[in-house]
């Protein structure tokens, strides 16, 4: 606590030093250096510097910055080598986030340019709240959109995320999980942590990844941070997990050493050769060393020893011996330059700047003055401008002061001799076109060091013919996967939803596909059509048969007795009906919709009309045996003739005026079965159908009342029992047709019709035709006149 009475203590810094961060700032010196000998740059200009160390904390930086914009400089040189002493043009720095959002803050007010080699928080691309701030580094929204990308691109939707609880960790994550939602990931879970928490948060964070499916681990880390989390898994591994790494840990090759993390892919600046620094950061000769406290600390700690000092116990002196050129240490390690290119590249962009300043370039020659009063106002207003390139690398800022970016795609791969590497698989240029953003070059090893992509999903993909339905409570990559329903398909895997296949089409077994619906009808090809189309020529036959045994035998008193005119008409007239029964067998058609309703109400009306005027012929004979009768002359041939052309005329009358108005026709029939079309024939008129029929019904009804009437009529050779029995058989028959025809389904119906038909027609035929054929074929001492006569006696 502070009593605000005395000057409190300056912060000090508290643990080892850095190497990774030392070569940063070694590597600054190198720039200013190589610019200060340029002929080109800045000629006959120096630059001079000051190195603090923030010890990565934000009261440090804070104070730093404060100490840098206040220009308080402990020595103050004077005379004709420095134009303005003191005074800070602009400053590189610092590599983490927060404490560069919180030095931002302090010298953007005195507008003083702040150049960052590491900070990638995209919060520092507010130009509105961090003016002076520039990078030359990405900012991380477009790691944080390439990461996305990555992920899609692989095909992970279940994975989980940890970060440093920093301004860096939580921006980074937080834009990333923007964009991932975006790419349809789901994070199972997001934990953070900070290198100050307590122990036991690290163990928490540790122990949700060990229970946790996601076999992905997206890690927005510090180095220091993700370091304390791998040595806390390395005690009790957890399933194998897939890294993926951001730039802050991704290219630390301290962190090779983690063999858990074997596998991991992520982004990394890319790889960069600066001639001449590696002999720069070798060179440090003792009396270099012992002139700067961080160069002795670190030299102490990298070789166990003391510089000049009294050596501990277990300590040594440092003796003069000590070989830097063998240290295995990341100050000495030039095989990665990547940030340390950042660093190189901002010292020289300011160095552009200032030249921009006090530089004219006249004739191919650059002139300057080292006395021109220039103020890091100007310096920040030029640094927008910069625009040049060094050693191959281009530099310039955007309106945000970010440049362009372009990353490298890292995966850690283990060698032969067992060890992790870092190897450049690919590359990722935000300037391409989307979809053309990535280049992968080489192939990946995984976390199994095998060459398959994990898989990291919540469910399984669902396959074509299934439809998501998300689980409830859980995020949408977390679903179920169930069937279409019926006339229902979905074409691609993970279908939101099933769509309903065209009405002339219908789903395969898998529904993933849509196939013509098959079209049925009642053909000459299948088992059904030829029994009915077998029996309708089979009853032709007979009755033409029947036709020229009467036709033979016309003069025997069996076929003169029961009216041989009406006889022929009626063996016609069944003929006909037999035969239009082949007009319900086939594909319809429009002429075959009209003919075979019209066809078959014709000809039955036809062959009850001639039934009728037998039994008509019956009754009127014996009433004319009768004395006094005179009633066959009102009956005779002309009269059946007339009744029988006047019963068809009212039948053919109305099927012209059923075909006028509104004919049957084809149709596809829907409705019936959901999986095949039914080709039938629509009635057009269902009024005009059953008037057809009915007339039909009502002649039949006709003509079996007569027969009953005449049945007991003392005749050899009367027909009226034998009409009854056929007109019986027939109304059964078409009573019972009404209801089946009604209720069958497709085309059994047209099959029930033609049934109906030919057991009408077979049951007219036998029944009336079959006794005389046999007297006439089989019983011929039976057809005389005598025998008839004496029946008639008897």
């Amino acid at each position: 606590m502070y009593n605000y009475t005395t000057m409190p203590e300056p912060q000090k810094c508290t643990g080892r030093v850095d190497s990774r961060e030392l070569r940063f700032s070694r590597a600054m010196v190198f720039t200013i250096e190589e610019i200060n000998n340029s002929t080109e740059l800045l000629p006959g200009i120096k630059l001079g510097y000051q190195i603090h160390d923030s010890c990565t904390s934000v009261p440090v930086a804070v104070d730093v910055a404060f100490q840098l914009s206040n220009g308080l400089d402990p020595v103050f040189y004077t005379g004709d080598n420095c134009s303005q002493t003191g005074m800070v043009m602009a400053i590189v720095g610092e590599s983490a986030s927060t404490p560069s959002i919180s030095m931002s803050r302090v010298i953007g007010s005195f507008n003083i340019p702040q150049v960052s080699h590491f900070a990638t928080c995209a919060c520092l691309s507010d130009k509105q709240q961090y003016p002076s701030f520039f990078r030359t580094i990405p900012s991380d929204q477009f790691q944080a959109d390439a990461l996305a990308k990555l992920v899609k691109h692989f095909g992970w939707t279940w994975i989980g995320a940890v970060r440093s609880d920093s301004d860096y960790g939580n921006n980074g994550m937080e834009s990333f999980l923007h964009a991932a939602q975006k790419e349809g990931i789901c994070v199972e879970y997001s934990e953070s942590f900070y290198r100050t928490h307590p122990h036991s948060r690290i163990q928490r964070v540790a122990d949700v990844i060990r229970r946790s499916t996601a076999v992905v681990i997206v890690a927005f880390t510090a180095s220091t941070e993700l370091r304390l989390l791998l040595e806390e898994l390395t005690r009790e591994p957890s399933p194998p997990r897939q890294w993926i790494g951001s730039e802050s840990w991704v290219t630390n090759k301290d962190l090779l050493r983690f063999n858990i993390c074997a596998g991991a892919v992520g982004f990394g600046i890319q790889k960069s050769v600066i001639p001449g620094l590696r002999e720069f950061l070798l060179d440090l000769p003792p009396s270099k060393v012992a002139a700067s406290p961080v160069l002795t600390e670190f030299w102490e700690k990298a070789f166990n020893c003391r510089l000049g000092k009294i050596a501990a116990i277990d300590e040594s002196v440092c003796d003069g011996t000590e070989d830097i050129r063998t240290l295995q240490d990341p100050y000495t390690d030039t095989s990665q330059l990547r940030i340390t290119n950042m660093v190189y590249k901002a010292v020289y962009a300011i160095a552009h700047a200032i030249h921009n300043a006090v530089c004219q370039d006249t004739n191919s020659t650059v002139q300057c003055d080292k006395f021109t009063g220039v103020e890091s106002k100007q310096v920040l207003t030029l640094l927008k401008k910069v625009n040049f390139s060094q050693n191959g690398y281009d530099v310039s800022f955007d309106a945000n002061g970010d440049p362009v970016a372009t990353y490298e795609l890292v995966n850690w791969q283990k060698s032969e001799s067992g060890s992790i590497e870092m190897v450049t698989v690919g590359l990722y240029d935000s300037s391409l076109l989307d979809g053309q953003e990535f280049l992968i070059n080489k192939n990946l090893t995984w976390m199994d060091g095998g060459p398959h992509v994990p898989v990291s999903v919540c469910s399984d993909s669902c396959p074509p013919g299934t439809r998501k339905v998300l689980q409830k409570g859980k995020p949408i990559c977390c679903y179920d996967c169930i069937p279409c329903p019926e006339g229902e398909i979905s074409n691609t895997t993970d279908s939101p939803d099933c769509f309903p296949c065209p009405k002339e089409f219908w789903p395969n077994t898998k529904r993933d596909t849509c196939f013509p619906k098959p079209v049925e009808f009642l053909s000459f090809d299948e088992v059904l059509g030829i029994v009915l189309a077998a029996f309708s020529v089979a009853g032709a036959c007979l009755a033409i048969t029947t036709a020229a045994v009467f036709f033979c035998h016309r003069t025997s008193p069996i076929v003169r007795a029961n009216n041989s005119e009406l006889s022929f008409l009626l063996l016609f007239s069944l003929t006909l009906c037999f035969l239009c029964s082949l007009t319900f067998i086939g594909a319809p058609s429009d002429w075959s919709c009209m003919l075979r309703h019209t066809a078959f109400g014709i000809t039955f009306v036809l062959c009850i009309s001639c039934v009728l005027g037998k039994t008509i012929v019956v009754l009127m004979a014996f009433r004319a045996t009768l004395p006094g009768s005179n009633v066959m002359k009102w009956f005779g041939p002309p009269q059946q003739r007339m009744t029988v052309v006047s019963f068809t005329f009212i039948q053919v009358l109305i099927c012209i005026i059923w075909l006028g108005f509104s004919p049957p026709f084809p149709m596809e029939n829907l409705t019936i079965y959901k999986e095949r079309i039914i080709l039938e024939c629509a009635l057009g008129s269902a009024v005009g159908f059953w008037v057809v029929l009915g007339y039909i019904g009502l002649l039949a009804v006709f003509c079996f009342v007569l027969a009953v009437l005449a049945r007991k009529l003392p005749d050899n050779f009367n027909e009226a029992k034998m009409i009854t029995f056929s007109m019986l058989i027939f109304c059964a028959v078409w009573i019972t047709f009404i209801p089946a025809y009604v209720s069958s389904p497709g085309k059994f119906t047209v099959a029930v019709e033609i049934f109906a038909i030919l057991a009408s027609s077979f049951g007219l035929i036998l029944c009336i035709f079959a006794p005389k054929c046999y007297i006439i074929l089989l019983k011929p001492e039976k057809n005389t006149k005598k025998h008839l006569m004496n029946k008639n006696q008897s």
